[in-house]
């Protein structure tokens, strides 16, 4: 996260006329960038052509307007001459990287699903009671005592 930080204000840096507003070239793997553009007056997207055959990248050598959602460091460090060993190192520890953040991911969603079915019985339970009250015989305090439990209930 500290390299995101600092990339994004280098490109609110680089951006601000005041400050700087230079016309610059900034690459990035950092995909989170893409939505300055939209919040950066002058700030656009650009990124290179590739065609994938299995698992080599071909860069096609031309710009197209946007940004893209894949990740081709590996394929560059590969293309830079970074020894294979270390080339299919850095690919193991993306394996692992991303089966770990699927599986937090996953941990994350069930942990929001077993809260909401917890609150979806509180809520039925409540409706419940409600269904069985007479309005037509209730006072205005117990109304109100009704009120303190329901809401008890739902805490």
């Amino acid at each position: 996260m500290t390299g995101l930080s600092i990339a994004w204000a280098v490109v609110e840096y680089l951006a601000d006329k005041q400050k700087c507003g230079a016309k610059t070239l900034f690459a990035t793997h950092y995909h989170e960038l893409t939505q300055l553009e939209e919040k950066i007056e002058g700030v656009k997207n650009y990124s290179i052509a590739v065609k994938e055959k299995g698992e080599d990248v071909i860069f096609l050598r031309k710009i197209l307007r946007g940004g893209t959602d894949e990740s081709y460091g590996i394929h560059v460090a590969k293309l830079a001459g970074v020894p294979r060993e270390t080339v299919t190192r850095a690919k193991e520890i993306l394996s692992s990287l991303e089966r770990k953040s699927k599986i937090q991911e996953k941990e994350s969603k069930k942990e929001v699903s077993g809260q909401l079915d917890m609150y979806n019985y509180k809520i039925a339970e409540v409706a419940h009671e409600i269904d069985k009250i007479n309005l037509d015989e209730l006072t205005p305090i117990d109304a109100l005592n009704i009120l303190v439990k329901i809401k008890d209930k739902i805490r």
